[in-house]
């Protein structure tokens, strides 16, 4: 048994969060979270200066909680993982900071741990109080889908994640957004529609009361030959039905009608390249991962079709918590890591550094 403290700063998430890791399981004993949303949404987006001196203000206050929510101590922790890369550099780096502050304190191992690669992992976290997932009994190959913030990526996943290599981010990775991600479209359209930031959950709420058939919007790449994502089209589309609603006085009346037309095309554009790439992978499972999976529609649909694709099992998604950015997955991962003997300690420790990138690299 591991007990691994997780740090989250990547961008408008500060979260500390203490995972118990054993080969059967990896229990979140705790997980404590400051959105930053409320400052942000005056600017209907992330302010990187904003997010940065928030997270130096109440990195510590979760990390202390997180501790005393798992009744642990520092002394009780077998390593840290943090978040280095990609994201905010400003905001990586309060994270990363605190992280070797309080591994060369107190001789502990440190796990750099991948943003994308945590949310990967976030499928093998249990919640207390919930039924364990059983990680020896995932069949693979293991298709993802994962979609959070600027990124929608499809990955093909041969093996467990203590098994992972270094560099499985890029190897298993079989398709990708040529341009703006799911979630960057949920947002973008949200704006122009006069939405709350963010706005996915807005428009997953007025979807519910309007027609999905209403408008045409598009689907790009629908050929079966790639597995890319694009949906800038979407977003320029939505912009000019809007602005013709609005000279027409009707964009009010017609936004529930708009969300659940758009929202559609969003989720047919996921599902359909998802479908493709189960097949000619011949995966046994499918899992789907960040801020979108948390898509009341999106889930609907997916628990619907995944029967006739030839999967063995529903779909597999991570529990609503461990949807967004938070420290619980990113702790995973460095469990996972750390079984391989990937952390890194003493004065090694203190040269990590933060890069906006996610390239792989030392």
């Amino acid at each position: 048994m591991s007990l691994i403290l997780g740090i989250e700063s990547s961008c408008d998430e500060c979260s500390a969060s203490v995972v118990r890791y054993t080969p059967e399981h990896c229990e979140a004993l705790s997980v404590e979270t400051f959105s930053q949303i409320d400052l942000h949404r005056p600017y209907g987006g992330v302010v990187p200066e904003i997010a940065s001196r928030n997270h130096l203000e109440t990195i510590i206050p979760m990390i202390d909680a997180a501790l005393k929510s798992a009744g642990v101590t520092m002394k009780d922790i077998d390593a840290v993982a943090v978040t280095n890369r990609p994201g905010l550099v400003g905001a990586l780096l309060v994270g990363v900071s605190a992280a070797k502050s309080l591994a060369y304190a107190f001789g502990k191992p440190l796990v750099p741990v991948h943003h994308l690669e945590g949310h990967l992992c976030s499928i093998y976290l249990n919640s207390p109080g919930k039924p364990p997932i059983e990680r020896n009994s995932l069949e693979y190959p293991l298709m993802t889908l994962l979609v959070s913030g600027g990124h929608s990526q499809l990955h093909a996943i041969d093996t467990a994640p203590e098994l992972w290599t270094p560099v499985m981010l890029e190897t298993s990775r079989i398709g990708r957004s040529r341009d703006d991600a799911a979630g960057e479209a949920f947002d973008k359209t949200a704006k122009i529609l006069g939405l709350p930031y963010p706005g996915g959950r807005y428009i997953d709420e007025l979807a519910k009361t309007g027609d999905a058939t209403k408008y045409a919007f598009p689907r790009a790449l629908p050929q079966k030959d790639t597995l890319d994502f694009s949906f800038s089209g979407l977003k320029t589309a939505v912009l000019n039905e809007a602005q013709k609603l609005e000279n027409a006085g009707r964009l009010e009346e017609e936004k529930p009608n708009l969300c659940a037309s758009l929202q559609q095309a969003i989720i047919d554009a996921l599902i359909s390249k998802m479908e493709i790439a189960v097949r000619r992978h011949r995966s046994r499972t499918l899992s789907v991962v960040g801020g979108v999976a948390a898509n009341s529609r999106f889930r609907s649909i997916l628990n619907e079709r995944w029967k006739f694709w030839g999967l063995s099992s529903p779909p597999i998604f991570p529990s609503p918590e461990f949807c967004t950015d938070n420290a619980a997955m990113i702790a995973a991962a460095g469990a996972f890591r750390y079984r391989q003997g990937l952390a890194i300690q003493g004065e090694q420790l203190l040269c990590l550094n933060a890069f906006s990138s996610g390239a792989i690299a030392p």
